[in-house]
C-alpha cells in the first residue's frame, strides 16, 4: 500500500471468483446453460447492454472497461445501447428490444433512478438476469433484479467530509456542486455529504452543474461574485465540475487549492494532474474498472447459483500532489 495514497475499504468485499449470499439469479434466455463463456458448441453468450452513453472521463473510462470485459474473445456477444441525449424514454425502449430479443442478461446502468419496476418484472418474467452497473435504482427492490455492482457513494462522499472538517476545524462557507437531480448516484453523495459534514461548516449554495466543466464554471463564478469570494470549499460530485470550479476561482484572481479548496470524486488522471498540480485539494476515486466482476455475477447467474445482491467496489482518495504524481504513471482512468 502506498504511503501516500489514503486507501479506503467503503465496506467493499473481494471481488474475485465465484459470489455467495444474496438472492437466487435466474437463469436466462436460451442460453442458460451457459455460464458466461462460449458453451461447448461454441455459441456465445448474447448480452444487452442499456449504458449511460458520452458523459465525461469516467463514464467512457466505465462503459469501455464493461465492453473490453464482455468480449468476442470471452465468450460474450456484447450488444452496446447507449442512451441518447441520457434519455430515459430510449433506455427503456432498448431495454425492452433485448428482451423481446431473447438475451441472455442484460447490465444496466441507468440514466433516472425511478421509473424501471416495469420493464425489470418483464425481464424477471423472461427469466434474464439484470445487473446493475454504477447507478441503483429506487425504490430499491432487490427482488427485481440480480445483482448491484457499484463504489459506495455514500462512503466515498463521507471521507470527504471527513477530510473537510479536519482542514476546517473551526468551520468554513462551502458550496455544493451536484451532478443532474434524480440520480441515484447524486443522492447518495449528498447523503454521505450531509450526514458528516460538521455542523460548523455553513453551506452557501448547492447548485446542479451536470456533471459539466463549462456549467460549473459558470455557476461557481456567479456563486463567488454573490459572495464577495467568502468561499472557502468546493465539493463537487465528479472531477468534471471541480475543474470547472478551479477555473472560476482562478479567473476570479483567487487559487484553487489554497484560498479556495477545492474536492472532487471520480479519479480520473485530469484530477489526479491538476491535485498533482495544486488546483485541487482532494480527490475521491469512484472506481469504474469492475468489468471482471460484472462477469463473475453474469456466470454465476446463467449457472443458476446465488449472488451477492449489493457488490461494493473499493475505491481509493488521495489527499495529497504527492499521492496524486505516484499515482499517475500507472492510473488508466
Amino acid at each position: 500500500m502506498s504511503k501516500t495514497a489514503s486507501f479506503r475499504a467503503f465496506a467493499g468485499i473481494a471481488l474475485v471468483g465465484a459470489m455467495a449470499l444474496g438472492i437466487t439469479a435466474c437463469s436466462g434466455g436460451s442460453s442458460a446453460e451457459s455460464t458466461g463463456a462460449a458453451g461447448s458448441d461454441g455459441e456465445l453468450t448474447t448480452i444487452g447492454f442499456v449504458a449511460v452513453g458520452p458523459e465525461g472521463g469516467w463514464r467512457t473510462a466505465n462503459e469501455q472497461n464493461i465492453q473490453d470485459s464482455f468480449s468476442k474473445e470471452n465468450g460474450f456477444d456484447l450488444k452496446y445501447a447507449p442512451a441518447t441525449n441520457g434519455d430515459q424514454n430510449s433506455q427503456i425502449t432498448a431495454f425492452t428490444s433485448f428482451i423481446d430479443e431473447g438475451v441472455d442478461a442484460i447490465l444496466l446502468s441507468a440514466t433516472e433512478a425511478t421509473g424501471w419496476e416495469s420493464v425489470l418484472e418483464r425481464a424477471q418474467e423472461a427469466e434474464i438476469p439484470v445487473v446493475l452497473l454504477d447507478r441503483g435504482i429506487e425504490p430499491n427492490d432487490t427482488s427485481l433484479y440480480t445483482s448491484h455492482i457499484a463504489p459506495d457513494n455514500v462512503g466515498i462522499s463521507a471521507s470527504a467530509a471527513e477530510w473537510a472538517n479536519a482542514q476546517f476545524p473551526d468551520g468554513a462557507n462551502y458550496v455544493v456542486l451536484e451532478g443532474p437531480p434524480g440520480l441515484s448516484v447524486v443522492n447518495d453523495r449528498n447523503k454521505g455529504w450531509d450526514e458528516t459534514i460538521d455542523a460548523n461548516m455553513k453551506k452557501l449554495e448547492s447548485q446542479s452543474a451536470n456533471w459539466s466543466t463549462e456549467e460549473a464554471k459558470s455557476v461557481f463564478e456567479t456563486i463567488l461574485k454573490a459572495n464577495n469570494n467568502d468561499v472557502q470549499l468546493v465539493f463537487a460530485q465528479n472531477d468534471e465540475m471541480g475543474l470547472g470550479a478551479a477555473l472560476a476561482v482562478e479567473e476570479a484572481g483567487l487559487k484553487p487549492g489554497t484560498d479556495v479548496k477545492i474536492i472532487t470524486i471520480d479519479g480520473t488522471k485530469a484530477a489526479l494532474t491538476a491535485l498533482s498540480e495544486g488546483r485541487l485539494s482532494f480527490v475521491a476515486e469512484y472506481n469504474p474498472l469492475f468489468g471482471d466482476t460484472a462477469i463473475d455475477v453474469v456466470k454465476s447467474a446463467l449457472a443458476g447459483e446465488t449472488v451477492e445482491s449489493d457488490i461494493v467496489v473499493p475505491s481509493v482518495t488521495f489527499d495529497s500532489p504527492e499521492a496524486a504524481t505516484e499515482a499517475l504513471p500507472t492510473r488508466q482512468f
